[in-house]
């Protein structure tokens, strides 16, 4: 049989205690903070200095378990009665395990049924986050904190408080009832996997049997895609980042406005009376020069306006021409740009990628360059402050430096930079509040991912293959390329059909003529796709821009001159066909 008994520790002698010897044993004497008079045997700390016995005011059982082991449990109980009743169901339990009638893991699983499911879950966030130092890269404070949110809130309105509340059903009419509330499939899928994914670590853990959550029933996320987002055009690029670079300059010469009633109002020139014009693109260079105007007292000012500007418009320039995603190019420090080499690169590390992997991420030719004018004017600005505040000089930016400096409210700043443009619009609802509409006839809509779309979708419009593309996506399916990441409507599916045969209906003088002159869809096919038996020498993207040089396409740029894009003879020359045109078209192919 077992025993149950009070467990023992030490504290330091208390202050103001007197020490005294009774039968050959120190004792202390003192007077405790409510005023009891209290008394204690003393001991010798390691240390030399006396310490004072003290007994746990709960008593502990120890017994042997199942497994013959000898083991000492908490019974958390002051009576020693009460805890004799915990030491007996202890002995039942050993010997239903010891007979075969209960499992070691299902015993096990009833040591954790009194701890509150708000501990589990923290053990669980640990082990997460421990994961980060032991290979799991997936594993990031963004990450973290989104797991963190999601087990709360599911667990929280679900009413699970210990591990004996969780059951399968609670969670399916909860996900029932947010799913009535409109909430978005791929967040709902989200909270779904969480708990799917603690459910799990429990498990694993032998703190449950089995998982309640595993396999929970995914909600369609393209039947109910709550956020459909399209890509910017040429155009529309082009406006945005002339936008981003001029507007913090220009937000200082926006014109002033009366407001309704202002000449109702006894002072007509208080600041109730006005306001300042919303800013437009057309009027952006004049509010530009009056910003400049206003501000030319303060020319520190202006600088510090002019740099956030080319700041932002080189985040964007960066995330349409690398199709990185927010997180990862706020990850990015300046140790992670290569551009010394032949092919100028980003290094992604996998810590900071959403697939764990790190990837290297090719730079065109002219991003490179501004991102060495970047990397230089940071540099120049480092050495202006040392010499300032009398510090060493700095020959080079320091490598773990963040690459750009993230608005904190990048969405906002996009938002505002995007009805600026003229492509997003400032509505006001019915209850009189304001917001930016940013939907098109679609009903898609664009926001900083979007830019990420971008990307894709002019690859796909360029004519990159799609295994190409999927690869400068770094997505681990084609579908996820072709189909969510490019928009259809910016490709050109009515000129595509002009590779289609002529097929007239009937031999008219329109059919003998192309006959003639070898103009007919039979000889034109082949001409465009050679066949087995030919030999074809291409150019690869690395051939079209050269190593360093800069490349053939638009540069999508805000220093670029927006002037008509220069096209070949050989590209002009070129058809559009169904599938998305290729850089292989463009080789010259020569017959056996």
């Amino acid at each position: 049989m077992g025993t149950v008994y009070r467990e023992t520790y030490t504290k330091p002698l208390p202050d103001g205690a007197e020490l005294f010897t009774r039968k050959g044993e120190r004792f202390a004497r003192w007077t405790d903070r409510r005023g009891r008079k209290q008394i204690a045997k003393v001991t010798t700390g390691r240390d030399g200095s006396p310490r004072v016995v003290l007994e746990c005011r709960t008593h502990t059982a120890k017994y042997r378990n199942g497994a013959g082991q000898r083991v000492k449990v908490a019974t958390g109980c002051r009576s020693k009665d009460a805890a004799g009743s915990v030491l007996k169901e202890l002995h039942d339990r050993a010997d239903k395990v010891r007979c075969g009638a209960w499992t070691a893991a299902e015993d096990n699983v009833l040591d954790w049924q009194a701890t509150l499911i708000t501990e589990h879950v923290a053990a669980y966030l640990d082990y997460l986050w421990a994961k980060r130092g032991k290979g799991g890269r997936r594993v990031n404070a963004q990450h973290l904190a989104n797991v963190e949110h999601r087990l709360k809130r599911a667990i929280t309105e679900c009413g699970f408080e210990r591990l004996r509340d969780l059951n399968r059903s609670a969670m399916e009419k909860w996900a029932d009832q947010r799913e009535a509330e409109d909430m978005g499939a791929r967040t709902l899928n989200g909270h779904l996997a969480a708990l799917c994914a603690f459910g799990n670590w429990l498990v694993t853990e032998k703190r449950i049997v089995a998982n309640p959550f595993a396999r929970p029933p995914k909600r369609d996320e393209k039947a109910n895609c709550r956020r459909a987002r399209r890509a910017l055009t040429e155009d529309e690029l082009r406006r945005v980042l002339k936008v981003s670079r001029l507007r913090p300059l220009a937000e200082y010469g926006r014109k002033v406005v009366k407001l309704k009633g202002a000449s109702d109002r006894e002072n007509k020139s208080g600041r109730r009376t006005w306001t300042r014009a919303l800013l437009e693109y057309a009027d952006l260079d004049a509010a530009t020069e009056r910003g400049r105007n206003a501000l030319a007292k303060r020319p520190d000012v202006i600088n510090k306006l002019e740099r956030r500007g080319r700041e932002r418009a080189l985040i964007y320039k960066t995330l349409v021409l690398t199709g990185l995603r927010k997180g990862e190019l706020t990850a990015l420090t300046v140790g992670n740009v290569e551009l010394e080499g032949a092919v100028p690169y980003l290094i992604l590390d996998a810590a900071d990628e959403k697939a764990g992997r790190g990837a290297e991420i090719p730079l065109r030719a002219d991003l490179a360059d501004d991102l060495r004018r970047w990397v230089a004017d940071v540099l120049a600005d480092a050495q202006e402050r040392a010499r300032a505040e009398g510090k060493p000089i700095p020959a080079r930016v320091a490598s773990d430096a963040k690459l750009f400096n993230m608005p904190a409210n990048m969405i906002r700043v996009f938002d505002r930079d995007l009805v600026a443009a003229g492509i997003a619009r400032l509505v006001t609802d019915a209850d009189g509040k304001q917001r930016i509409d940013k939907r098109d006839d679609r009903g898609r809509t664009i926001d900083v991912h979007a830019l990420r779309h971008t990307f894709g979708t002019h690859l796909s419009k360029g004519g990159v293959a799609p295994r190409t593309a999927q690869a400068a996506m770094r997505h681990s399916v084609l579908e996820l390329t072709m189909n969510t990441y490019t928009d259809p409507k910016l490709l050109d599916v009515a000129g595509a059909l002009n590779v289609l045969p002529d097929l007239p209906l009937d031999d008219g003088p329109q059919a003998e003529h192309q006959k003639a002159t070898g103009t007919d869809g039979r000889k034109l096919v082949p001409m465009l796709v050679p066949n087995a038996g030919s030999r074809c020498t291409t150019r690869t993207p690395a051939d079209k821009s050269g190593v360093g040089g800069a490349s053939a396409g638009a540069a999508v740029t805000s220093y670029a001159d927006t002037s008509s894009a220069r096209e070949s003879s050989a590209e002009r020359l070129r058809a559009q066909g169904l599938e998305p045109w290729t850089h292989g078209l463009k080789g010259r192919c020569s017959a056996d």
